[in-house]
């Protein structure tokens, strides 16, 4: 009878076990997904201060405000003069990045791309 008993209890605290290891599981997964949510919140309120600080250089410069473009694989960048940096947000993911740059021609660019985050496990 009393070994009907310690089964009985042990198998209700393995199931207890489980459930709190699933629970820790599906938290730390939540949090991951908030934790990156955040981060691009981050680097848009950053990327919307370069912009306008760059419409005021734009400006100063006398040239057209640059517009925010997308890079694609294999675009051609005529880079002579780096402008600004939007740096990645600290993150152990693919995080956003943005330049603004002025070409051969003088026109101010402005292209956002994805870098390997800083993430801090890494030593980044």
């Amino acid at each position: 009878m009393m070994g009907f008993f310690i089964s009985r209890v042990l198998k209700e605290l393995q199931m207890k076990v489980t459930k709190l290891i699933m629970f820790a599981a599906a938290m730390m997964v939540s949090l991951n997904g908030f934790a990156e949510g955040g981060g691009d919140r981050v680097f848009e309120k950053m990327l919307n201060a370069n912009t306008r600080a760059m419409e005021k250089y734009a400006v100063k410069q006398g040239k057209p405000v640059p517009v925010v473009k997308d890079y694609e694989y294999g675009m051609k960048l005529d880079v002579v003069k780096v402008v600004s940096v939007v740096r990645p947000v600290a993150g152990c993911a693919a995080v956003p990045a943005a330049m603004t740059y002025e070409d051969s021609q003088g026109q101010l660019n402005t292209i956002k791309y994805t870098v390997a985050g800083d993430c801090p496990e890494r030593g980044g």
